[in-house]
């Protein structure tokens, strides 16, 4: 079975495909996985399997961490490119979300103010306006969005909540006015369920495109599985297929990252 687990509440630097050198920040525990999606190739596995022990880490130690750490490095003579929040499952749950930016980006600016800000967020938050509003302030506000087909998203991703609406998802992304970068995984192969998992083809993309279009971001993401998924049947796309698919979004004027 899958299992990264990260350190909390800083973990690396790790090299990361789209950022850079990297320094992650995990809001969850250190024990345990606590998202509002249980997908299917998250390289932390499912839900089910990582229930936490431990506590979330409190404000005042994250910002302590990151401090410590950022000192570090600046003495070992090297900076992050980026500070990113991520790790065990959906950072902007944290209650205290919106302060733990305002902390991240008061440290980053006195320690590295060349590094950004970024959160990679399943935006199922995106709702809340003290969310929203923190994550207007971070430098690159990367938000998922898989595709815009409710079946493909609840055998996918699997949000939690039975409530998850992707018309009302994508209009909060539209609420973002630019400010955001859209990011998607493309995968094929079969879920454990026996089920086609593969939206490579126009019948997922075309709908996506038009999504993209609603939401007007400032760039979009796309890549590929990369590690060991939780379930095993997954594929890779392929290079050819993330070409084609970066090509059409080009075309519809966004700049577009492609990540093999």
């Amino acid at each position: 079975m899958s299992t990264v687990i990260y350190p909390s509440p800083i973990y690396g630097p790790v090299h990361s495909r789209r950022l850079g050198l990297s320094l992650g920040v995990n809001l969850m525990p250190a024990d345990g996985k606590v998202c509002t999606f249980d997908c299917i190739y998250c390289e932390c596995g499912y839900n089910k399997d990582h229930t936490p022990h431990a506590k979330r880490p409190t404000r005042e130690e994250v910002a302590q961490a990151l401090e410590e750490t950022l000192v570090k490095m600046q003495k070992d003579g090297q900076v992050p490119d980026v500070i990113t929040f991520a790790g065990n499952g959906e950072p902007t749950g944290h209650p205290d979300f919106p302060d733990i930016i305002d902390d991240t980006l008061r440290i980053r600016d006195q320690y590295c103010p060349k590094a950004k800000v970024s959160v990679l967020s399943n935006s199922t938050f995106t709702n809340q306006p003290l969310v929203h509003a923190a994550l207007m302030r971070v430098d690159n506000n990367i938000l998922k969005l898989d595709t815009i087909d409710p079946d493909y998203i609840r055998r996918v991703d699997r949000p939690v909540s039975p409530h998850y609406d992707v018309k009302k998802i994508i209009e909060q992304l539209a609420a973002f006015s630019g400010h955001c970068i859209i990011q998607t995984m493309f995968l094929k192969g079969k879920g454990a369920d026996g089920s086609d998992v593969d939206n490579t083809s126009d019948e997922y993309v075309q709908p996506w495109i038009r999504a993209l279009i609603k939401i007007q971001p400032r760039e979009v993401m796309i890549y590929t599985i990369d590690r060991e998924t939780p379930d095993r049947e997954l594929q890779k796309a392929s290079h050819e297929e993330l070409d084609r698919i970066a090509r059409e979004v080009r075309a519809n004027g966004f700049l577009c990252q492609v990540s093999y």
